[in-house]
């Protein structure tokens, strides 16, 4: 392989040329542990993508050394008398520098651990569609949800006969040693004999297989807040899926949608409706009667309100959320023209044009040159 004449150290990592020294450290950390030969074995390619990479780090962590290749590239760092074909440094320089500021119990913790397994069940989601009048209430409800709930047959246990995993002496986890240049390294597993439990049943529960639950349906009443909007939800603790084998509940989360209503729109806490009037109503103002959640109610329109106009019912929206105030209700003034007039409509339509000086439109009169061709047939 030949040596090139120059690499771009910053994009080796992946960072820009102006980043700080713990943007530099945090990228190649990121990259070390990602080509670490100890999770690559017999992987040369990693292998060499794990020199470049800590070859760049070597230079750019370095404040002098990074001036240089700033200003002179490649060749202002000196180069690597003793390096790999086409590296500044060999894997052995490689793995001191990356132990160096990585080792201990955080490069142990980050990819040599194992845990044991999370007995807590799964959360559950479940949408519940409100109308407009029960989210203005407040409401009471009971689902019925299905899930897994702990086995009736075993209590949730599984099995009987518990005693500890010959293979992990109950650990629930198996170590390996692995040699290396700089000694060896414990490399933790879950244990498969016991899938990480420690334990193992000899009397496994026949209906649930050891699991130590089952699939039942549920009958969980809820209390909907007034002022709920789509969105919000509801979580109520423990009430997802059961644990394996007597591990914690998940959690149950309500989440609220709204039903489209058949006479109002919502904006947050206010209530929007369309008002149909008559040119006579708007002209001359009227009275009239408006719906909103709770029943009718009166409204005063003033006389020459305009198609568009807005008026305002205030309190007459949804509540807040935990009683923060009523939203109002907006009641949109939609003036209706007539499409069809009886003859006196008509006529009442043609004096009102007239005294107002908009006289109805009349045909045109035909000229002296029409009139003849009337009279002679066309």
């Amino acid at each position: 392989m030949t040596r090139r004449s120059s690499r771009d150290y910053y994009g080796i990592l992946g960072i820009a040329r102006d980043a700080d020294a713990e943007a530099v450290k945090k990228a190649y950390r990121r990259l070390a542990l990602q080509h670490h030969p100890d999770r690559n074995p017999e992987n040369k390619e990693a292998e060499e993508k794990f020199k470049e990479a800590t070859e760049a780090y070597e230079v750019l962590r370095d404040p002098e050394k990074r001036a240089r290749y700033d200003r002179f590239g490649e060749a202002g760092t000196g180069g690597g008398a003793a390096a790999a074909p086409g590296y500044g440094v060999d894997l052995s320089e490689a793995l001191r520098a990356f132990m160096r500021d990585f080792g201990g119990m955080e490069f142990d913790s980050f990819f040599r651990g194992a845990s044991r397994p999370d007995h807590r069940g799964e959360d559950i989601r479940v949408r519940v569609r409100l109308s407009l009048e029960e989210i203005a209430s407040g409401t009471k409800k009971r689902l019925r949800v299905r899930k897994n709930l702990p086995c009736s047959q075993c209590g949730g246990r599984g099995g009987s006969g518990e005693t500890s995993c010959a293979r992990c002496g109950g650990a629930g986890q198996v170590r390996h040693v692995q040699r290396s240049l700089f000694g060896q390294f414990i490399n933790v597993s879950v244990c498969p004999e016991c899938r990480g439990e420690g334990v193992r049943l000899s009397d496994v529960c026949p209906s649930c297989r050891g699991e130590g639950r089952e699939t039942a349906e549920e009958s969980i009443p809820i209390v909907v807040p007034a002022g709920v909007a789509a969105g919000n939800y509801l979580p109520l603790r423990g009430f997802g899926h059961a644990g394996v084998r007597g591990g914690p509940a998940g959690d149950l989360f309500i989440v609220f949608d709204e039903k489209p209503h058949a006479l109002f729109a919502r904006r947050e806490r206010d209530l929007i409706c369309e008002l149909p009037l008559s040119p006579p109503q708007a002209t001359l103002g009227t009275e009239v009667e408006v719906p909103t959640l709770e029943g009718k109610t009166s409204l005063e329109v003033p006389a020459g309100t305009q198609s568009g106009k807005v008026l305002r019912l205030r309190g007459k929206g949804l509540p807040g959320l935990n009683g923060s105030g009523h939203g109002d209700l907006l009641v949109r003034v939609v003036v209706k023209t007539p499409t069809t007039l009886t003859g006196r409509e008509r006529e009442l339509y043609d004096e009102l044009a007239s005294l107002s000086g908009r006289q109805a439109p009349r045909r045109p009169r035909k000229s002296f040159l029409d009139r003849v061709k009337d009279a002679l047939g066309g």
